[in-house]
């Protein structure tokens, strides 16, 4: 199998198909008016200054739809993926249009994530960081009983932490889109390495099918960029930010369990959200309503511009990257722990700069 059937062809599919659709959807959705005005809606998170369509859930869907079928095939597996994708795009819409309540938004994501667990898609072990070379069985207890005149089991820890997993993922990465740019970046280089990450076995037929739907994800979300970045044309929307999150938690699981590798690879926007969850419940605040206290609000009110906030998640994405490839399990913890640490301290680090940034402004 040669690097360019495995991997660049169906990378290069994608990102064709999704810029052309993207093309489409910003003069669709601009004719129908279908488009985020400012000075409609003022709530606090919002960044751009223009009206802007967000759409980014259909070309993302479609190069996944096109490319997929092509070299993926229609197996239980992606079948499983592409219910759960086809719901977030269908959701994706209709929030770009009607503003949907954010627990429906939540429930909908978990009904996606569903599809992918019934699918069979579940993490039955993570590796032991503590003891190496051993791994955590989650395939116990289980569930066995006769449908439709099958026998079906269902792993229960396996199941449920693989929903909640999903379901995680989804919503940290859209919470990490609110500058032009910043989130199709930091997919496109995740799912390049989890790609890379499981062309280290690519005597294992079984992972040649990561490595195809990796390059799937990061084709699609490079040809959405260009229309993304400083000054943006189009928007990701819960569609497209959903979606990569999806698509991401999905190859983590069948790249062999790699979830301590995604975490380190997202680590600034899963430590983001980490901390924006905690943040909200202390202040006695819904863990699910938009605020504008994430990182890279933050930044801006700091008087850094979006371009500098899009490359410094690229950067930071890349660089933890780079160390998921050579970490093992342990090394790849303490890193998480060490990320947490620094990270919380640069939060209290910008809470005290904005307060004098503030307090000398007025």
């Amino acid at each position: 199998m040669s690097l360019i059937n495995l991997f660049l062809a169906p990378g290069l599919i994608a990102l064709i198909i999704s810029t052309l659709t993207t093309i489409g959807v910003i003069k669709l959705y601009t004719r129908l008016g279908w488009v985020d005005d400012p000075l409609t809606n003022k709530h606090v998170k919002v960044t751009h200054k223009y009206p802007t369509p967000r759409g980014g859930g259909i070309p993302i869907y479609l190069a996944l739809l096109v490319a997929g079928c092509l070299f993926l095939g229609l197996d239980k597996h992606f079948l499983g993926i592409l219910t759960g994708a086809t719901i977030l795009a269908i959701v994706g819409v209709l929030d770009d249009i009607h503003d949907l309540s954010p627990y429906v938004r939540l429930i909908t994501g978990a009904l996606a994530s569903l599809a992918v667990v019934a699918a069979g898609i579940g993490i039955a072990y993570i590796t032991n960081p503590f003891v190496p070379g051993t791994v955590l069985h989650l395939n116990q207890p289980q569930l066995i009983f006769n449908f439709l005149g099958g026998t079906h089991t269902i792993w229960v820890i396996a199941d449920i932490f693989a929903l909640i997993w999903i379901l995680w993922t989804q919503n940290i990465v859209n919470w990490s889109k609110g500058v032009d740019g910043q989130m199709p970046g930091f997919i496109a280089i995740a799912a390049i390495f989890i790609g890379i990450l499981s062309l280290r076995f690519v005597g294992d037929t079984s992972e040649w099918q990561v490595a195809r739907l990796a390059a799937i994800t990061a084709g699609a979300y490079l040809g959405f960029l260009p229309f993304n970045f400083y000054p943006q044309r189009i928007m990701p929307g819960y569609g497209g930010g959903s979606l990569g999150g999806f698509l991401l938690a999905v190859l983590a699981i069948l790249s062999g369990a790699k979830v301590a590798a995604l975490i380190l690879i997202l680590g600034i926007p899963m430590l983001d959200a980490a901390y924006t969850v905690l943040r909200r419940l202390l202040r006695g605040k819904s863990p699910v309503w938009g605020d504008r206290g994430h990182l890279h609000h933050r930044l801006l009110d700091l008087g850094w511009t979006k371009p500098q906030i899009a490359l410094l998640y690229w950067s930071i994405t890349a660089i933890f990257g780079i160390l998921a490839l050579y970490f093992n399990s342990r090394q790849k913890l303490y890193t998480i722990i060490a990320t947490a640490l620094i990270f919380g301290g640069v939060l209290l680090w910008l809470k005290f700069l904005q307060i004098n940034f503030n307090h000398k402004r007025s």
